[in-house]
Protein backbone atom coordinates (compact mmCIF):
# COMPACT_ATOMS: atom_id res chain seq x y z
CA UNK A 1 0.00 0.00 0.00
CA UNK A 2 1.30 3.47 -0.93
CA UNK A 3 1.61 5.85 2.01
CA UNK A 4 0.11 9.32 1.74
CA UNK A 5 2.60 12.10 2.54
CA UNK A 6 1.65 15.33 4.25
CA UNK A 7 3.62 18.25 5.74
CA UNK A 8 2.27 19.70 8.98
CA UNK A 9 3.29 22.48 11.35
CA UNK A 10 2.55 22.75 15.06
CA UNK A 11 3.29 25.37 17.69
CA UNK A 12 3.31 25.51 21.49
CA UNK A 13 2.86 28.55 23.72
CA UNK A 14 5.03 28.99 26.85
CA UNK A 15 3.62 26.94 29.73
CA UNK A 16 1.27 24.96 27.45
CA UNK A 17 1.31 21.17 27.32
CA UNK A 18 -0.26 20.66 23.89
CA UNK A 19 0.64 21.75 20.36
CA UNK A 20 -1.74 23.50 17.96
CA UNK A 21 -1.43 23.03 14.21
CA UNK A 22 -2.25 21.04 11.12
CA UNK A 23 -1.41 20.65 7.42
CA UNK A 24 0.51 23.34 5.58
CA UNK A 25 -0.89 24.78 2.37
CA UNK A 26 0.93 24.38 -0.94
CA UNK A 27 3.35 27.30 -1.22
CA UNK A 28 2.89 28.46 2.38
CA UNK A 29 5.76 29.58 4.60
CA UNK A 30 5.87 27.12 7.55
CA UNK A 31 6.12 29.93 10.11
CA UNK A 32 3.15 31.74 8.55
CA UNK A 33 1.23 28.47 8.52
CA UNK A 34 1.50 27.92 12.27
CA UNK A 35 0.38 31.52 12.91
CA UNK A 36 -2.63 30.95 10.64
CA UNK A 37 -3.51 27.66 12.31
CA UNK A 38 -3.44 29.24 15.78
CA UNK A 39 -5.85 31.88 14.49
CA UNK A 40 -8.17 29.32 12.91
CA UNK A 41 -8.03 26.64 15.63
CA UNK A 42 -7.62 28.63 18.85
CA UNK A 43 -8.43 32.23 17.94
CA UNK A 44 -5.11 33.32 19.45
CA UNK A 45 -2.62 35.70 17.76
CA UNK A 46 0.95 34.39 18.01
CA UNK A 47 4.37 34.90 16.52
CA UNK A 48 7.10 32.30 16.04
CA UNK A 49 10.10 32.42 18.39
CA UNK A 50 12.08 29.41 17.16
CA UNK A 51 11.98 26.02 15.49
CA UNK A 52 11.98 23.37 18.19
CA UNK A 53 12.20 20.15 16.18
CA UNK A 54 11.46 18.46 12.86
CA UNK A 55 10.49 14.81 12.69
CA UNK A 56 8.63 12.20 10.67
CA UNK A 57 5.60 10.36 12.06
CA UNK A 58 4.54 7.24 10.17
CA UNK A 59 1.71 4.74 10.13
CA UNK A 60 1.02 2.04 7.54
CA UNK A 61 -1.05 4.57 5.58
CA UNK A 62 0.57 7.95 6.31
CA UNK A 63 3.97 9.63 6.39
CA UNK A 64 3.73 12.99 8.17
CA UNK A 65 6.66 15.43 8.08
CA UNK A 66 6.06 17.65 11.11
CA UNK A 67 7.72 20.96 11.99
CA UNK A 68 7.40 22.00 15.64
CA UNK A 69 7.69 25.68 16.59
CA UNK A 70 7.77 27.51 19.88
CA UNK A 71 5.44 30.51 19.67
CA UNK A 72 4.68 33.51 21.88
CA UNK A 73 1.57 35.66 22.20
CA UNK A 74 1.28 38.51 19.70
CA UNK A 75 -0.55 41.82 19.97
CA UNK A 76 -2.73 41.27 16.92
CA UNK A 77 -3.41 38.90 14.05
CA UNK A 78 -1.07 39.49 11.08
CA UNK A 79 -2.35 40.09 7.59
CA UNK A 80 -2.77 36.89 5.58
CA UNK A 81 -0.40 37.72 2.75
CA UNK A 82 1.41 34.43 2.16
CA UNK A 83 -0.87 32.78 -0.38
CA UNK A 84 0.80 31.18 -3.37
CA UNK A 85 0.06 32.46 -6.85
CA UNK A 86 -2.49 30.39 -8.74
CA UNK A 87 -1.10 28.05 -11.38
CA UNK A 88 -2.56 25.47 -13.72
CA UNK A 89 0.63 23.40 -13.56
CA UNK A 90 0.69 20.06 -11.72
CA UNK A 91 1.49 20.57 -8.04
CA UNK A 92 4.22 18.82 -6.12
CA UNK A 93 5.30 19.19 -2.50
CA UNK A 94 8.23 17.63 -0.69
CA UNK A 95 10.09 17.75 2.58
CA UNK A 96 13.89 17.92 2.43
CA UNK A 97 16.85 18.14 4.79
CA UNK A 98 20.09 19.97 4.04
CA UNK A 99 23.36 20.39 5.87
CA UNK A 100 25.66 23.35 6.43
CA UNK A 101 28.65 21.04 6.59
CA UNK A 102 32.11 21.95 7.90
CA UNK A 103 35.27 20.10 8.84
CA UNK A 104 37.46 20.83 11.91
CA UNK A 105 39.52 23.31 9.86
CA UNK A 106 36.42 25.37 9.05
CA UNK A 107 36.10 24.42 5.39
CA UNK A 108 32.59 24.27 3.90
CA UNK A 109 31.34 21.29 1.86
CA UNK A 110 29.19 22.05 -1.20
CA UNK A 111 27.72 20.03 -4.06
CA UNK A 112 27.29 21.06 -7.70
CA UNK A 113 23.82 20.55 -9.20
CA UNK A 114 23.87 18.25 -12.23
CA UNK A 115 22.66 19.01 -15.74
CA UNK A 116 18.94 18.39 -16.18
CA UNK A 117 18.02 19.54 -12.68
CA UNK A 118 16.80 23.02 -11.66
CA UNK A 119 19.78 25.22 -10.81
CA UNK A 120 22.23 23.14 -12.86
CA UNK A 121 25.82 24.31 -12.44
CA UNK A 122 25.24 26.13 -9.16
CA UNK A 123 26.75 25.04 -5.86
CA UNK A 124 24.30 23.80 -3.26
CA UNK A 125 24.22 22.36 0.26
CA UNK A 126 24.45 18.57 0.61
CA UNK A 127 21.06 17.00 1.20
CA UNK A 128 17.74 16.37 -0.48
CA UNK A 129 14.27 14.94 -0.15
CA UNK A 130 13.46 12.48 2.61
CA UNK A 131 12.21 8.99 1.83
CA UNK A 132 8.97 7.53 3.19
CA UNK A 133 9.54 6.36 6.77
CA UNK A 134 12.84 8.27 7.08
CA UNK A 135 13.65 10.82 9.78
CA UNK A 136 15.01 14.17 8.45
CA UNK A 137 18.39 13.88 10.19
CA UNK A 138 18.81 10.31 8.93
CA UNK A 139 17.95 11.41 5.40
CA UNK A 140 20.54 14.19 5.53
CA UNK A 141 23.36 11.89 6.64
CA UNK A 142 22.40 9.40 3.93
CA UNK A 143 22.37 12.12 1.26
CA UNK A 144 25.65 13.51 2.57
CA UNK A 145 27.37 10.18 2.02
CA UNK A 146 25.73 9.55 -1.36
CA UNK A 147 26.61 13.00 -2.69
CA UNK A 148 30.07 13.50 -1.17
CA UNK A 149 31.37 10.25 0.36
CA UNK A 150 31.68 11.96 3.78
CA UNK A 151 30.54 10.63 7.15
CA UNK A 152 28.94 13.43 9.15
CA UNK A 153 27.61 14.13 12.63
CA UNK A 154 24.54 16.31 13.28
CA UNK A 155 25.44 19.25 15.53
CA UNK A 156 22.14 21.16 15.69
CA UNK A 157 18.97 22.12 13.86
CA UNK A 158 19.43 25.63 12.46
CA UNK A 159 15.98 26.37 11.08
CA UNK A 160 13.32 25.66 8.49
CA UNK A 161 12.67 27.49 5.23
CA UNK A 162 10.68 26.91 2.07
CA UNK A 163 10.81 27.60 -1.66
CA UNK A 164 8.13 27.90 -4.33
CA UNK A 165 9.32 27.03 -7.85
CA UNK A 166 6.68 27.25 -10.54
CA UNK A 167 7.35 26.29 -14.14
CA UNK A 168 10.75 24.67 -13.67
CA UNK A 169 11.42 21.52 -15.66
CA UNK A 170 13.19 18.86 -13.64
CA UNK A 171 13.77 15.14 -14.16
CA UNK A 172 9.99 14.68 -14.55
CA UNK A 173 10.40 16.19 -18.03
CA UNK A 174 7.55 18.70 -17.77
CA UNK A 175 6.92 21.97 -15.87
CA UNK A 176 5.59 21.66 -12.33
CA UNK A 177 4.54 23.96 -9.50
CA UNK A 178 6.86 22.73 -6.75
CA UNK A 179 6.81 23.65 -3.08
CA UNK A 180 9.70 22.46 -0.92
CA UNK A 181 9.90 22.71 2.87
CA UNK A 182 13.51 22.39 3.98
CA UNK A 183 15.13 21.72 7.35
CA UNK A 184 18.68 22.99 7.73
CA UNK A 185 21.17 21.35 10.10
CA UNK A 186 24.69 22.22 11.14
CA UNK A 187 26.89 19.16 10.45
CA UNK A 188 30.49 18.30 11.30
CA UNK A 189 32.65 15.90 9.30
CA UNK A 190 35.32 14.98 11.89
CA UNK A 191 37.54 13.04 9.48
CA UNK A 192 37.25 14.73 6.05
CA UNK A 193 38.48 13.18 2.84
CA UNK A 194 38.46 14.10 -0.83
CA UNK A 195 34.76 14.33 -1.77
CA UNK A 196 33.37 11.90 -4.33
CA UNK A 197 29.85 11.41 -5.63
CA UNK A 198 28.82 7.85 -4.79
CA UNK A 199 25.13 7.91 -5.76
CA UNK A 200 24.02 6.06 -8.91
CA UNK A 201 24.50 7.66 -12.32
CA UNK A 202 21.72 10.06 -13.20
CA UNK A 203 21.62 11.64 -9.74
CA UNK A 204 21.19 15.32 -9.08
CA UNK A 205 24.82 15.87 -7.98
CA UNK A 206 27.58 16.41 -10.52
CA UNK A 207 30.48 17.06 -8.13
CA UNK A 208 31.34 17.87 -4.53
CA UNK A 209 34.20 19.88 -3.01
CA UNK A 210 35.54 21.48 0.15
CA UNK A 211 35.88 25.27 0.06
CA UNK A 212 37.71 27.74 2.25
CA UNK A 213 35.26 30.35 3.58
CA UNK A 214 37.07 33.09 1.66
CA UNK A 215 36.50 31.29 -1.64
CA UNK A 216 32.70 31.18 -1.38
CA UNK A 217 32.15 34.75 -2.58
CA UNK A 218 33.28 33.83 -6.10
CA UNK A 219 30.92 30.87 -6.49
CA UNK A 220 27.50 30.67 -8.12
CA UNK A 221 25.48 29.31 -5.20
CA UNK A 222 21.82 28.63 -4.43
CA UNK A 223 19.69 30.78 -2.12
CA UNK A 224 19.83 28.14 0.62
CA UNK A 225 23.63 28.49 0.71
CA UNK A 226 23.22 32.26 1.15
CA UNK A 227 20.77 31.56 3.97
CA UNK A 228 23.18 29.20 5.74
CA UNK A 229 26.05 31.67 5.45
CA UNK A 230 23.90 34.44 6.97
CA UNK A 231 23.28 32.49 10.19
CA UNK A 232 25.35 33.08 13.36
CA UNK A 233 28.59 31.13 13.34
CA UNK A 234 27.86 29.32 16.61
CA UNK A 235 24.13 28.79 16.04
CA UNK A 236 23.43 30.29 19.47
Amino acid sequence: MTQTRVITVYGRLPGATEDVGGPIRHGENPASAVVRLFRESAGVPVSVSRVREVLALTTPDLHEDRVLFDVVPAAAFPEDGDRAAESDLPKGQRFAAYGFVRDPAGRVLLTEIATGFPGAGRWHLPGGGTDVGEQPAEALLRELYEETGQQGEIVELLGVTHRRSSGLVGPEGYPMNWHAVRALYRVLVPAPSTPSVTEAAGGSTAAAAWFEPGDLAGLEVTEVVHWALSLPATGE
